[in-house]
């Protein structure tokens, strides 16, 4: 599976909420069925998600401005929760 391509696919076939604040409300809501965290995402939001019980999370490798490129978007993306994958295969991550 690459990421990258998963990603996008998830972004334009699915429903995917973008940012920190969104994506704490889609936990909150349970909606969240896999969340990704850039690198650099604040500490207090990382440990927030990693304290979750049955929620998927990746940790994305790279920094909040190349997660939000990976997204297609042009400013930086800390967090993200897909909501449903659409026609992606991005659900196969595994918590780290």
């Amino acid at each position: 599976m690459d990421f990258n391509t998963s990603l996008r696919r998830a972004m334009k076939t699915g429903t995917v909420t973008l940012g920190r604040n969104s994506t704490e409300t889609s936990i909150k809501d349970a909606t969240a069925r896999l969340v990704i965290i850039a690198q650099n995402c604040p500490e207090d939001f990382k440990k927030f998600v990693e304290g979750q019980e049955n929620l998927a999370v990746y940790p994305y490798k790279g920094s909040g401005r190349q997660l939000g490129r990976e997204c297609g978007k042009d400013f930086i993306v800390s967090a993200l929760a897909v909501i449903e994958p659409g026609e992606s295969d991005i659900l196969t991550l595994q918590r780290a």
